[in-house]
């Protein structure tokens, strides 16, 4: 492991981080009961991520892009245990079909913005 690398992770870490607060603090309070914020984060970061790898699929000076951008920033704006806590909630809350609906939805939704960015991505290369 390279320092230069730890330290580009950790930055984009901190940014995407950021930025998922600030989505959750702006989205949040208007989500009306269903956990939105962090199901447009994490379908928005899996078509980012998809993005970013196909734009830089073919370029191996690539490499502190992805780290930055890829593992860092999307790393720490994606929201996996978040999703899986509100899925429980929901759950235990009685809203079984919404809890199914997140999980089921977030995968979905995800795997299909995951591959519409990675055919942009291509595209734009």
């Amino acid at each position: 492991m390279r320092m230069g690398h730890l330290i580009l992770v950790m930055f984009g870490g901190a940014l995407g981080a950021g930025a998922r607060y600030a989505v959750g603090t702006f989205v949040g309070s208007k989500s009306g009961g269903f956990p939105w914020a962090t199901f447009g984060v994490n379908v928005t970061g899996a078509f980012l991520l998809g993005l970013l790898m196909g734009a830089l699929a073919s370029n191996d000076a690539a490499e502190p892009w992805r780290l930055l951008l890829g593992v860092g920033v999307l790393g720490g704006f994606t929201t996996f245990s978040a999703l899986a806590y509100e899925t429980l909630t929901l759950a235990s809350d009685g809203a079984m079909s919404l809890g199914i609906l997140n999980m089921a939805g977030t995968g979905v939704a995800g795997l299909l913005a995951a591959a519409l960015g990675l055919v942009v991505g291509r595209a734009l290369a």
